[in-house]
């Protein structure tokens, strides 16, 4: 039996009350990983001091004060012990010296394993402090985490510059990518043991590559390559949106340094990219839009934000011979026809919607996509909620199990296909706070669980938000100073077009 500490003793005379405790953050009833650090929480109930236990079988754990902070070698053999069943938690907080014992509640431990470690950007809210741009990563078995790329270490006042897009060939922090943009811009590789900056804008190209994703085995990236905006809303409850005035899709091949288009439609955009886990199709979403020309297309994006909607598509790829097929429809939201699939079981209105971030399971079955009224930068639209398709059958439905009312945007799954984690706004509407789920084997996901954190009054306390979570099967190993070396190198030569 373990004790987080000695001194706690669990109050002997108290009353039960019939409701639940206030905690933050909100972890009653969730479904957690066996392998996940210890899920701090403090109460917020009016109290002036609080002694919570937490028991599996034999284990226990008794934490005193307002904040039940386990130790995670206590933790870890509580999790084992709940494999597969439930730690139930029982807490009791006192107020003019009586003590009051809440409804007990559970949470939920899976067998499943989470992925170890994860990695995100934090940018602080004013959008334009690109000085204290980091890229990140945290292991999940604990509280440790680490800058990976310090934007400061290549921005002054006068040269600032944004790093952004990280992402990895399957998991493999070792094969890994992230933008610079403006001051030393470029793309930085890093690939087994090799470390460099890409230039990948040529005049056969409408910018360097923008949104990134590996193919599963292959040393290949598809991009998208965007002339994109960002405009300031006063008045509308979605602050920010961000634009493009045109977009396509192009394939580098990261041994030989070459770049080739993959789609480029005049009338379409095309945006996120994301190999199926075969790597034998791609998919992204695309917008069908038809310039008016009667102001620049800057400015008739800006005030047509509204007609931008996405479909999701879908093209083969045959890796012998590097081709793509023509594009097929998946799953169509701008208007009501033939192309959307399990209509009956979508629980929301579809006519003109626009869907994006296409993300396919690791198994290949479910596609989860990111649903909002319009645009492709749904992580400022307060109604975007992620949606699920069944590739076998064709349903698609909202998946109100892990959606809240406000933003649900960027998500990724684990390399075994059992956890999701994406970014939300349903904190406090502001900033984005990465959130975690289980998703059963037939894709229902269990209630989310904010990432745990050491002191759980962190995220009240934290002013930056939480871009593009995603999961890795270890940490990067390369320094800060080592990635800043290779940005500050300009003197890179773009990337060849082939045809």
């Amino acid at each position: 039996m373990g004790l987080s500490a000695c001194s706690v003793s669990i109050p002997e005379n108290y009353t039960q009350a019939d409701t639940l405790p206030k905690i933050y953050p909100d972890y009653i009833d969730v479904t957690i990983p066996v392998n996940i650090a210890p899920l701090a929480f403090q109460l917020e109930d009016d109290a002036d001091d609080a002694v919570v236990r937490f028991a599996a079988g034999d284990v226990e754990i008794v934490c005193g004060g307002l904040k039940a902070q386990p130790g995670i070698d206590q933790w870890r053999q509580l999790t084992a012990k709940a494999a597969g069943s439930d730690i139930s938690v029982d807490v009791y907080a006192q107020k003019d010296d009586k003590w009051t014992r809440f409804k007990s509640f559970a949470m939920h431990v899976a067998k499943d394993s989470i992925d170890p470690y994860i990695s995100y950007r934090l940018i602080s809210p004013s959008y334009v402090t690109y000085e204290e741009l980091t890229l990140n990563q945290r292991c999940l078995e604990n509280y440790d985490e680490r800058v990976m790329v310090d934007n400061i270490l290549c921005s002054t006042e006068e040269l600032g510059q944004c790093v952004n897009c990280h992402n990895y060939q399957w998991y493999n922090p070792q094969r890994m990518q992230f933008h610079a943009r403006q001051n030393h811009g470029g793309t930085v590789i890093a690939y087994d043991g090799q470390l460099r900056k890409v230039n990948m804008k040529n005049d056969s190209v409408i910018s360097a590559g923008v949104y990134p994703t590996w193919h599963p085995t292959l040393p290949l990236i598809v991009y998208s390559t965007n002339q994109t905006s960002q405009s300031f809303h006063t008045r509308n409850s979605n602050k920010i949106e961000v634009t493009d005035a045109a977009s396509d899709l192009i394939l580098y091949e990261v041994e030989k340094d070459q770049v080739r288009n993959v789609e480029n439609r005049q009338d379409e955009f095309e945006v996120f990219p994301f190999w199926a886990p075969d790597g034998r199709s791609l998919y992204y979403s695309s917008a069908h839009f038809e310039f008016r020309d009667t102001v620049s297309h800057a400015a008739e994006i800006y005030m047509r934000a509204s007609d931008v909607k996405y479909n999701i598509y879908r093209k083969s790829f045959d890796p012998e011979t590097l081709t793509f097929g023509e594009r097929e429809m998946v799953f169509r939201a701008d208007t009501l026809g033939a192309g959307i699939l399990g209509l009956d079981t979508l629980k929301k209105d579809t006519l003109g919607l626009s869907a994006t971030l296409p993300r396919i399971s690791p198994d290949g079955r479910f596609l989860m996509f990111t649903l909002g009224r319009y645009g492709c930068f749904h992580i400022w639209h307060h109604e975007a909620d992620l949606c699920l398709m069944d590739l076998q059958t064709g349903d698609v439905r909202l998946m109100d199990e892990i959606n809240s009312p406000d933003t649900e945007s960027y998500h990724s799954w684990s390399s075994n296909g059992r956890w999701v984690i994406f970014s939300s706004r349903r904190t406090d509407g502001n900033f984005t706070r990465p959130f975690i789920a289980h998703i059963d084997s037939e894709g229902h996901g269990s209630k989310p669980f904010e990432l745990p954190q050491a002191d759980p009054n962190y995220h009240h306390e934290f002013m930056k938000s939480y871009n593009i979570p995603e999961f890795m099967l270890g940490p990067v190993t390369y320094t800060p100073q080592q990635f800043a070396d290779v940005l500050k190198n300009d003197n890179v030569v773009p990337a060849k077009f082939v045809k």
